[in-house]
């Protein structure tokens, strides 16, 4: 199967998770929203995972929403607080490194009249409390700033942000697809009105996902039809896809994440003491555990990344949903990096099952495609 090193894309869905979904697939046969015995029982495979993410970020039951995944949980968050505004002129404020269901929206809501301010970031990739506070104007309704970013791992500040849009009355939403049970996540302490959750990210099935919203915000829904989700998200549950995603938090474990910090510090290193010009994009410190974002000198990343895929070695280029695309990515330049400097760039994203082994293999790798492209 070859060694896959693009979790940050998505990940391998654990057996136990796999295991869940098919119990639950076989056992709770009935549409959740029914009011007969099977819909009884189907229902209370959903509300038991309501229940495990809701306590994974100190939230109440009620202030969880199922969804398709971060991308709708994101683009209702947007649209829908914008939708109940009843400011006469609106606007947003986002930083310049989201993940592109949060840029997108906010350049579709701009086409529509919205004003959004886009915050820059630091070399680091870090977004100031500041810097947002200083964006915030009378007619703010809603910041989204990332818990981590997917490119780089940058962890932002997002407690400090949020008791600033507290202070003055401003919502505030954090994704979290990518930090989720990798960092902690507390919406009481952080400051949070929203937060976007997803399970493919987790070892959990892919389709599913979660948006917390603060008991007694108003939202509109970005889906009308059912009355779902306290009318919040119409639609057909995927139950045995839900009771997946409760078991993948259930069973997330901070062991995981100190060996992937231990094993992401040693490949670092050994690429850097074995490969001439390799330079970390993002922080030292203040990173998730598992992505490691390099550039290496006089080297095209996507020529390496090919090289490497031809050796059965799966890395990524940047977020998933866009690293189709022959532009450098939007990160990796709001840190400051010229084009060619950010095509020279790789992510490199580890799961709880990467060994050091494995990633032996991929810098003895690593070096002899260097080697062979530098000398082209």
């Amino acid at each position: 199967m070859g060694i896959y090193l693009d979790n940050a894309a998505t990940t391998r869905v654990d057996p136990a998770v796999a295991s869940e979904v098919e119990r639950v697939r076989r056992s709770a046969e009935g549409n959740a929203s029914s009011i007969h015995q099977h819909g009884v029982n189907a229902a209370k495979h959903i509300e038991k995972a309501r229940n495990i993410i809701a306590g994974s970020i100190n939230a109440e039951a009620e202030e969880i929403v199922f969804t398709s995944g971060g991308t709708e949980s994101n683009n209702t968050v947007l649209k829908g607080v914008v939708s109940l505004s009843s400011n006469e002129k609106k606007h947003i404020v986002i930083s310049a490194i989201e993940h592109p269901s949060i840029i997108e929206t906010a350049r579709w809501l701009e086409e529509a009249g919205i004003s959004v301010t886009y915050v820059s970031v630091d070399r680091d990739g870090f977004v100031s409390a500041s810097d947002v506070e200083k964006a915030l104007t009378a007619e703010t309704v809603l910041v989204s700033i990332m818990h981590a970013n997917n490119e780089t791992g940058t962890i932002e500040p997002i407690k400090d942000i949020g008791r600033a849009c507290t202070e003055r009355g401003v919502l505030f939403h954090a994704d979290a697809c990518q930090s989720y049970t990798k960092i902690p996540l507390d919406v009481k302490e952080q400051n949070v009105d929203f937060i976007t959750l997803n399970a493919h990210k987790i070892h959990g099935p892919k389709g599913v996902g979660a948006l917390y919203v603060r008991k007694g915000v108003k939202i509109a829904p970005l889906l009308h039809g059912g009355e779902q989700e306290a009318t919040l998200r119409s639609g057909t549950y995927n139950t045995e896809g839900i009771a997946g995603f409760g078991k993948a938090v259930e069973i997330a474990h901070t062991d995981d994440v100190k060996k992937m910090t231990e094993l992401r510090d040693w490949f670092s290193k050994e690429l850097s003491e074995n490969i001439e010009g390799v330079l970390l994009n993002g922080p030292d410190t203040q990173r998730l555990s598992n992505i490691i974002n390099l550039r290496i000198r006089s080297v095209d990343g996507n020529r390496l990344a090919a090289e490497l895929d031809r050796r059965a070695i799966s890395v990524g280029r940047g977020s998933s949903c866009s690293s189709s695309k022959s532009t450098p990515s939007h990160v990796l330049l709001a840190l400051g990096m010229d084009s060619k400097e950010a095509e020279e760039s790789i992510r490199i994203s580890l799961n709880k099952w990467t060994r050091k082994k494995e990633l032996g293999i991929v810098v003895k790798n690593m070096i002899e495609i260097v080697t062979e492209l530098r000398m082209v």
